[in-house]
């Protein structure tokens, strides 16, 4: 089995937190970090643990006009420009129970309730989708639009993906026995 992070980012801060779930999933399962344009509409039946994560654009997920404003604040720079997670979660297959999901996003660092959570809807998302989500979505914050992210937050992404991948292991684990 192996899992999956799937990436939306405009300036660079998410694609640095889903480096960092990376670095602490992998040391329990082989992981592949994919820019979500690039990311397969099938999973595969060797992915036990797909991750989702993107940046909260407007209250929720990013659409195309908030990505094109996005890109023109990036000045060229941005990463996911032609499509995000609302297209790709929309075109996805192959969601089950046996498969583990779980989301992260950025956003400011303020209440969801005040600046939203893109993750929340992820997490919405992939449950409709059938996945077997594993774990409370996760927000890392940063310091602006643009960023950076704020002190720590790499390391505390890193940290949530040890956590993430021992919650997939004990799973694993109980589903297995029963």
């Amino acid at each position: 089995m192996r899992a999956l992070v799937i990436f939306e980012s405009m300036f660079g801060n998410t694609r640095a937190i889903a480096e960092a779930i990376v670095d602490g999933l992998s040391s329990r399962i082989h992981t592949d970090l994919i820019e979500v344009a690039a990311a397969p509409k099938v999973i595969d039946d060797n992915v036990g643990l797909l991750v989702v994560g993107g940046p909260t654009h407007a209250f929720g997920m990013s659409r195309p006009g908030t990505r094109r404003t996005a890109a023109e604040q990036a000045g060229g720079d941005e990463t996911s420009s032609r499509i995000g997670q609302r297209e790709w979660l929309d075109a996805v297959e192959g969601g089950s129970e046996r498969v583990a999901a779980a989301a992260f996003d950025t956003r400011l660092d303020k209440p969801h309730w005040i600046v939203g959570s893109a993750a929340r809807a992820y997490d919405k998302r992939l449950r409709r989708l059938g996945f077997r989500v594993v774990c409370p979505s996760e927000s890392f914050f940063v310091a602006g639009t643009a960023g950076p992210l704020l002190d720590g937050e790499a390391e505390r992404a890193r940290r949530w993906g040890l956590k993430l991948a021992s919650q997939y292991a004990e799973d694993e684990v109980d589903r297995r026995a029963s």
